[in-house]
């Protein structure tokens, strides 16, 4: 399974000028987590989280500002915290390609504690991955993934050979032919299936208890 396989595509995009109120009001509408930033030649240049818009956003409750004295006066020394993406936004920002394997989506995504990674041909954005995108993937309904697979197979060697039963994601395979190369071919067209835990393929004889 690829990037491409599971990303959110088009991608609602804004510019470093956006204002942040509207950034914010971006997520909001379209329930989402991030928003990449794109320059005028729509090149990825950075993307804007909602810790970024919340960051320093939130003035303290002046009923308690004595008690803050320091760190007010450390606010007013350093500005207030700018009105556009490109004053909060996260640059450089890590992007990888379509045909990025899934588990290095994951990978890369757990080690730098993102919640989502734009997915780029080049320099330009193609799609986006987030957290949400691959739990969805992991919940999708065994009889889909099933008639995907069917499907997959059918374009691979005819209808009607297969049985494929599908179970938690796990998918098992059996063929009324004995064909280790159709086998493994029918292995790799399930795996790349969304929402596919495992794959095993078997032949008439051969069928996993």
């Amino acid at each position: 399974m690829r990037a491409r396989d599971v990303m959110s595509a088009p991608v609602v995009t804004v510019t470093t000028e956006t204002l942040v109120k509207d950034a914010a009001k971006l997520l909001i509408d379209r329930d989402f987590t991030a928003l990449p930033v794109v320059d005028e030649d729509d090149r990825l240049i950075g993307i804007v989280t909602e810790a970024d818009l919340v960051r320093d956003r939130f003035p303290r409750d002046p009923r308690f500002r004595h008690t803050y004295l320091a760190e007010l006066a450390e606010l007013a020394a350093g500005g207030l915290p700018g009105n556009t993406v490109g004053a909060v936004m996260t640059t450089p920002v890590t992007a990888l390609s379509a045909g990025t394997d899934v588990v290095e989506v994951v990978t890369v995504m757990l080690n730098e504690r993102v919640r989502a990674i734009p997915i780029v041909d080049g320099s330009t954005i193609v799609g986006i991955v987030t957290r949400r995108d691959l739990v969805r993937v992991l919940a999708r309904d065994d009889a889909a993934i099933a008639t995907e697979i069917r499907q997959r197979l059918a374009g691979y060697a005819g209808p009607d050979r297969w049985t494929v039963q599908v179970h938690d994601g796990r998918v098992e395979i059996s063929d009324e032919f004995d064909n280790a190369t159709d086998r493994h071919v029918a292995t790799v067209l399930a795996e790349a299936v969304p929402g596919v835990i495992s794959a095993h393929a078997s032949g008439p004889r051969q069928v996993r208890r």
